[in-house]
């Protein structure tokens, strides 16, 4: 961004950067809808299948998940673990995998975490589970192979580190304008990160004051509603105001609503993650802030529906968890605070 533009007319209400808001701000606005189950293909179908080759079997769960919309990063590190998976256990057929074979393999990778061992194992389970669903195992005897993980419980931001950073910020530059309320953002909506960089002008329902994102932009890949205060409308309005100037300056044609500096989405830019993520580690070391990241903040926006009365299960939808065991973990709720609270049922 040239000098001149960095700084920008923001002419806005400093007080809508504060973490209060009103009730229907608070509240959950889940829409699901019917899994649409993926139409087999039935290339092999007259296929004994215990004659069924890895190579064949790899083949068709590659078309399946490329017709499905996953992601092709997901893919490939599917494909990346299974292929290390057969390469070691050298089986060529889909008959020649068992539990044993499995473990002959995770015993392979030598002295590695017992964290990275269980996402490698989660990988082959998957494309094993995919192998199930298309009927070319009877079983999933993959189930009872497992590796006992102690995962420690991460904390969520406070509010008070969070209104500390929004009041350092210097919102008269764009960054700090746009990182602003993106912060707020991620801590009334709980988004990912990811998905924070893929939201476009079309998501963002001002009638309604609802954030409607697609499956295709969300990693559950189910469509997801949530509900906006009338502050974050205005707070939206403002920065898409300020980034139609932004993208006639470098020339940019794109809807998205959190950009660089240069007008390009942040999904787009150098960052393993995204720009916002990246600002976030940076601000949180150079004003000593100690538990400021994009997760941190998605686990403040769950802690904060639990105080405010939400159902588990409605925040558990709300964070598009596949499944309650990770809504807990980002609850923080640890054995101690289990008992502490189940105290007032008995």
């Amino acid at each position: 961004m040239s000098r001149k533009y960095n700084k920008v007319d923001t002419n806005i209400d400093l007080s809508l950067f504060n973490l209060k808001s009103n009730k229907d701000s608070e509240e959950v606005l889940v829409k699901k809808q019917a899994h649409k189950s993926i139409s087999k293909i039935d290339v092999i179908e007259d296929i004994d299948n215990r004659s069924i080759s890895i190579k064949q079997a790899i083949k068709i769960l590659n078309q399946q998940w490329k017709l499905s919309g996953l992601r092709s990063r997901t893919i490939q590190t599917y494909n990346y673990n299974f292929n290390r998976f057969v390469e070691v256990t050298k089986v060529e057929y889909l008959s020649q995998i068992n539990s044993q074979k499995i473990y002959d393999f995770l015993a392979s990778l030598g002295d590695v975490k017992d964290s990275s061992l269980n996402g490698v194992l989660k990988q082959i389970k998957a494309v094993l589970s995919k192998c199930h669903d298309n009927g070319w195992y009877e079983s999933r005897f993959w189930k009872n192979v497992k590796i006992k993980v102690n995962k420690t419980v991460k904390e969520a931001a406070t509010e008070q580190e969070i209104t500390l950073l929004l009041s350092l910020l210097d919102k008269s530059t764009y960054s700090g304008l746009r990182d602003s309320i993106a912060i707020i953002f991620l801590v009334k909506t709980g988004i990912r990160i990811k998905t924070l960089g893929e939201i476009r002008e079309q998501n963002i329902d001002f009638d309604n004051q609802l954030l409607k994102l697609q499956g295709d932009i969300m990693k559950s890949h189910k469509p997801l509603f949530l509900p906006l205060s009338n502050d974050m409308c205005i707070l939206l309005k403002k920065l898409i105001t300020v980034n139609k100037k932004l993208r006639r300056e470098h020339k940019q044609k794109n809807d998205h609503i959190f950009l660089s500096n240069t007008g390009v989405p942040i999904s787009n830019t150098v960052s393993p993650s995204n720009l916002i993520a990246k600002n976030l580690w940076v601000y949180s070391k150079k004003w000593g802030l100690k538990n400021v990241n994009a997760h941190s903040l998605r686990r403040l926006f769950a802690q904060n529906l639990v105080k405010h009365g939400a159902d588990i299960n409605l925040v558990s939808h709300a964070l598009a968890h596949s499944d309650l065991t990770t809504t807990s973990i980002y609850l923080g709720l640890n054995p101690n605070t289990v008992a502490k609270n189940l105290r007032d049922y008995i």
